[in-house]
């Protein structure tokens, strides 16, 4: 049985399991370049659920199916024909979904093998960390099409690139190489297409041998403070720092320091 159907998920568009602590998301509609629709949206919020409310699961790799495209962007064909008031909330449905993967409270890394464009480039950007193959392509094509980005793509790439870098890429809609992505802050390493599943992996594990609860906060800390002044971030912070000091795994870990041995952290 698969560990999609252990977890009772009946998805169409997207591949799920979950090995060793590791959940993997992959977009799988290769014929149209992994192009997200509605009932994608949907598959890739039932599968973000699961993967935050098993305990088990320590972070997440989404990548997409083939060796062509993460996500090509949006689909065209449902796209052509949505009438206004159904575009707003189609829109506010994929933010939606990317709030989910954005604070999902452990880290999930965006495995670009290829196109991540429109929608595709703001689901990577949604991702804790990003990781791109050597031919992946970047941008926010939308304006091409009489649009303006849907899924955070105005509001994400401004905080990660610079307001004037976010909007050259924006306002042009044109695309940029992974190492351009990686000059401007875009991507956080570029690795060849071989070792992509594994770079990914090998950060994870690192980061589960931390304390689960930090990690979280740490995670919530940054998260809330971009969206405040760092007056009020300081503050967030230091709320975080007084919760993390009650639990056992601060004990455990301060313990096992002192004592020069591998701490064993359970959540607590």
């Amino acid at each position: 049985m698969s560990a999609a159907a252990q977890a009772g998920l009946a998805l169409a568009n997207v591949l799920y399991e979950k090995r060793s602590g590791i959940a993997y998301v992959t977009v799988n509609r290769p014929k149209v370049l992994n192009a997200l629709n509605t009932p994608t949206w949907a598959d890739l919020r039932q599968a973000f659920e699961d993967a935050r409310d098993d305990a088990l699961v320590r972070g997440v790799i989404l990548t997409g199916a083939g060796d062509k495209a993460f996500i090509a962007g949006a689909d065209i064909g449902e796209l052509a024909n949505v009438s206004a008031f159904a575009a707003e909330q189609a829109s506010r449905f994929g933010q939606s979904v990317l709030d989910l993967i954005e604070n999902l409270g452990k880290p999930v890394i965006a495995a670009v093998n290829g196109f991540a464009l429109g929608g595709g480039c703001e689901t990577a950007m949604a991702c804790t960390l990003r990781i791109a193959v050597e031919a992946a392509k970047f941008g926010q094509p939308e304006v091409t099409l009489g649009l303006v980005p849907g899924g955070g793509g105005t509001q994400r790439l401004p905080r990660l690139v610079g307001k004037g870098r976010a909007l050259r890429l924006i306002l042009s809609g044109e695309m940029i190489g992974a190492q351009e992505a990686h000059r401007i802050g875009l991507v956080d390493e570029v690795v060849p297409a071989t070792d992509l599943i594994a770079s990914a992996e090998a950060i994870l594990r690192k980061i589960a041998a931390n304390a689960p609860i930090a990690v979280k906060f740490a995670l919530e800390a940054a998260n809330k403070g971009m969206e405040t002044s760092q007056s009020e971030g300081l503050l967030l912070e230091a709320s975080y720092f007084g919760l993390c000091a009650a639990t056992d795994d601060k004990k455990e870990g301060t313990t096992a320091f002192l004592e020069k041995r591998a701490p064993q952290f359970n959540g607590r």
